[in-house]
């Protein structure tokens, strides 16, 4: 069955090899553990196949051709996708199929190809088989592994929870200090058995892989679950934005969560009445973001440590926290090539998060060559 389809069109001119070139990238490819194939245009006689595929699922060059002939069951699956390859030369296809192997096991592919012209003014349909398996065992790895965090958490999590509930419930002769200390423990239990079912919950480990997962997120969508947060919170937010890109690429799960640790921080070190400001304007080839709040700001001596692992500052003493969120915020936002930095502010906190945006032919930029990199002060 054919689960994702990608097309994207590459540069102009690269879409035709010559023979000793064609050569070179065959090599390279099978030294990086791809299976590289050939296959002649309109006849769909296969030309040139890997001798890895053989050895890796114990099937034929034979038996490919009859499957891009429609008559083998085993390999059907990958005979339909080269046999039905079309689009124009230099036009790049990504699809991932599954396959059985010569004993019967599935083995998942990815198949990656493009047209190319001929020295002689024909095409061929060339690419790159790539075996998942190793993919889709550390995937399977990552859920067991998360399972039994689930499990190895919640069970005392559970435990803590059951004690504290008869202990507030006993607590009537208990002094007021007392009763808080209950309290903290309580809503700090909450807290972690909610991190709990929101990343390590059974249904959102299996979920993993089975669909294909948006990959990329609406600015205004971005700025607007930020401002949400705020009001759901009973605060007044403020929102500021210019005329701003279709798109970021990224992971919206991830950008929300790096978005709403911003907004946490900021309801968190604010008054109650106050107001929290977002707003997102264009800069160079992203977006940048920012969240303000009308709080005391953070102190000078921690401004250089806030974004390491575990670092609470001192204006966090008798605040709930374990001080990952800006960390954790900075290593998504790292991940999609943007940057988070504290930015110089008259009063209260103002962070600033730049991620990179699509450019119109569908490409992203990375912040590499942003001159806002210095992600510790403002420019």
């Amino acid at each position: 069955m054919t689960r994702r389809t990608d097309a994207s069109t590459t540069t102009p001119g690269q879409s035709t090899l010559g023979e000793g070139m064609g050569e070179q990238f065959r090599v390279i490819a099978e030294l990086a553990g791809d299976i590289a194939f050939s296959i002649d245009l309109p006849t769909h006689t296969l030309r040139y196949l890997s001798p890895a595929f053989s050895s890796s699922f114990g099937h034929t060059r034979d038996a490919l051709q009859a499957a891009i002939a429609g008559a083998h069951e085993d390999l059907g699956p990958l005979g339909m996708v080269l046999a039905g390859s079309t689009g124009a030369p230099g036009e790049r296809r990504t699809q991932e199929i599954d396959i059985r192997n010569a004993d019967g096991h599935p083995v998942g592919l990815q198949v990656i190809s493009t047209i190319v012209q001929d020295g002689d003014g024909g095409q061929s349909l060339v690419g790159l088989l790539r075996d998942l398996t190793p993919q889709r065992t550390h995937l399977a790895d990552q859920r067991r592994f998360a399972s039994m965090l689930n499990h190895e958490f919640r069970t005392p999590l559970a435990t803590i929870d059951g004690a504290v509930q008869r202990l507030e419930a006993t607590a009537q002769a208990a002094d007021e200090p007392t009763r808080q200390r209950y309290r903290k423990i309580a809503v700090a239990t909450d807290r972690l058995i909610a991190m709990l079912d929101e990343y390590l919950s059974p249904d959102r480990m299996a979920a993993i892989g089975k669909v294909r997962q948006p990959h990329t997120i609406a600015p205004g969508e971005l700025l607007e679950a930020g401002a949400a947060q705020v009001r759901e919170a009973g605060r007044e937010a403020t929102v500021e934005a210019d005329a701003l890109p279709l798109a970021l690429r990224g992971e919206p799960e991830g950008l929300r969560l790096a978005l709403k640790v911003l907004v946490d921080n900021a309801l968190l070190y604010s008054p109650s009445g106050s107001r929290v400001s977002l707003g997102a304007r264009r800069s160079g080839n992203g977006v940048e973001f920012f969240v303000r709040d009308e709080g005391e700001g953070v102190p000078p001596e921690d401004a250089a440590c806030i974004f390491d692992k575990g670092y609470r500052g001192r204006n966090a003493d008798g605040l709930a926290g374990s001080g990952l969120g800006l960390y954790m915020a900075r290593s998504i936002v790292d991940v999609h090539g943007g940057m988070l930095r504290l930015a110089e502010s008259n009063g209260g906190a103002e962070f600033r998060l730049w991620l990179p945006a699509l450019e119109d032919g569908g490409q992203q930029r990375l912040a590499s060559s942003s001159p806002s990199s210095d992600n510790r002060s403002d420019q």
